[in-house]
């Protein structure tokens, strides 16, 4: 096969052609349910169900990555969810496990219709959502939703001493594209930021893998029987 890159008149290389390329429409959200969990679109009446699990006694540690938060008080955490709900330049959803309650929230950041790129970040997962099926199978559901409307890049980003959120990317199937280095000044600190991302080029194999994760048979008694990382590397 011949991955030599084309080259121009001028006998410069150049990247491939994207024939009938037009900007991707903005990622709008309606309803997505799944098996293990549902994702549908954030509301600033959610903002009650959510308190409790992401606010309060125990749950400071959830937020010591993102630029807001924690919040001591109701009214606070209410004036976030309004603002997360009405952006314009974003767009907010609300995760609910099998069960329906609502313990979960991510964004669609940096949506660049032009390019065909989005960024899945501001994610908040309270304890019963966390290392779960429901978890796993939401971010599936963002990644499918922008893929099926065209995009070409998927992109998650995090503060480079964020352990858990660099081994969620890399589970997901996110490869690591580098480090932004003092990209970021939040909460009175200094930030490098990691950047990974998906491809409309990767999603097939990825998608693959995790919807084979996914299925009821893939665990017994709650334990899995193949990891993603295998899945993916046999999809692949």
């Amino acid at each position: 096969m011949n991955h030599a890159p084309r080259v121009n008149d001028h006998g410069q290389p150049i990247g491939p052609a994207l024939p009938g390329w037009a900007p991707a429409p903005f990622p709008d959200v309606t309803p997505m349910q799944g098996r293990w969990c549902r994702v549908e679109p954030l509301l600033e009446l959610h903002a009650d169900e959510l308190y409790d699990e992401l606010c309060g006694p125990g749950n400071d540690a959830l937020w010591t990555y993102l630029k807001d938060g924690p919040f001591r008080l109701r009214e606070e955490f209410v004036t976030y969810i309004e603002a997360r709900a009405t952006a314009t330049d974003s767009v907010s959803v609300l995760i609910r496990d099998a069960n329906g309650v609502a313990c979960g929230l991510a964004s669609y950041l940096r949506i660049d219709r032009a390019n065909g790129a989005v960024e899945v970040g501001n994610i908040i997962l309270g304890s019963r959502l966390q290392r779960t099926t429901a978890a796993t199978e939401a971010m599936r559901l963002l990644a499918g939703h922008v893929f099926d409307l065209g995009y070409r890049r998927y992109e998650w980003k995090c503060d480079a001493l964020n352990a858990p959120s660099q081994r969620a990317a890399e589970r997901l199937g996110f490869v690591h594209e580098g480090t932004f280095r003092q990209a970021v000044v939040y909460k009175g600190r200094s930030r490098d930021t990691d950047w990974w991302a998906i491809t409309d080029a990767d999603w097939p194999w990825v998608r693959r893998a995790l919807d084979a994760w996914l299925v009821p048979e893939n665990f017994v008694d709650g334990v899995q029987v193949q990891s993603l990382e295998a899945l993916r590397a046999s999809a692949g």
